[in-house]
């Protein structure tokens, strides 16, 4: 590669790179979006706003996100307090996208995260010595994202793909769970 050709290399890359970070710092993902969705730039700038993974949603679980959204009006989100993802073994939004901007993952599941999941212990009535176990019956994952211990308290596992649903089954109130955006989409 001659001179001309490294700079133009370097060039594309600090562009891309500076590219990422503006993005980034302009469209940060500010809603929960359906599985397999590209990271927040990417995803703004793929979507069509077709509609066709509302409709492809089981559960009615992908809603279009209101005008107040700015960038991200009419796109694809999911709410999870108000209806969770149940985790289908289809993928159906991702595999009725026809822009790949929702893309199945070649392993399920497995590398899915919509939501980062975090468990009050003082909250959580497990945690004082009463039954409930609630959470782990209801996670469409299993055991290797939410489990109990021992002593019938919830644990996290790694496998926890950030649905939802068990922090609107919770019987405390507000829910012991707390869900929050990922970090790093």
């Amino acid at each position: 590669m001659g001179r001309r050709g490294f700079l133009s290399e370097a060039l594309k890359l600090v562009v891309q790179q500076a590219g990422g970070l503006l993005a980034d710092r302009y469209a940060p993902r500010r809603h929960f979006r359906p599985p397999g969705a590209l990271t927040e730039p990417a995803f703004l700038a793929a979507c069509t706003r077709c509609g066709y993974c509302v409709e492809a949603c089981p559960v009615d679980a992908i809603v279009s996100a209101p005008a107040s959204a700015g960038l991200a009006a009419a796109t694809p989100i999911i709410e999870p307090l108000v209806q969770p993802c149940v985790v289908c073994e289809g993928m159906f939004c991702a595999t009725v996208c026809p822009t790949d901007a929702l893309i199945a993952p070649v392993d399920g599941w497995a590398s899915e995260k919509m939501g980062r999941l975090a468990l009050d212990t003082g909250r959580c009535i497990a945690f004082q010595g009463i039954e409930c176990g609630v959470c782990a019956r209801v996670c469409p994952v299993g055991a290797a994202a939410l489990d109990l211990d021992d002593a019938g308290r919830p644990v996290i596992g790694a496998a926890c793909v950030g649905c939802g649903i068990c922090v609107r089954a919770c019987v405390t109130t507000p829910s012991s769970f707390t869900l929050t955006l990922p970090e790093g989409v």
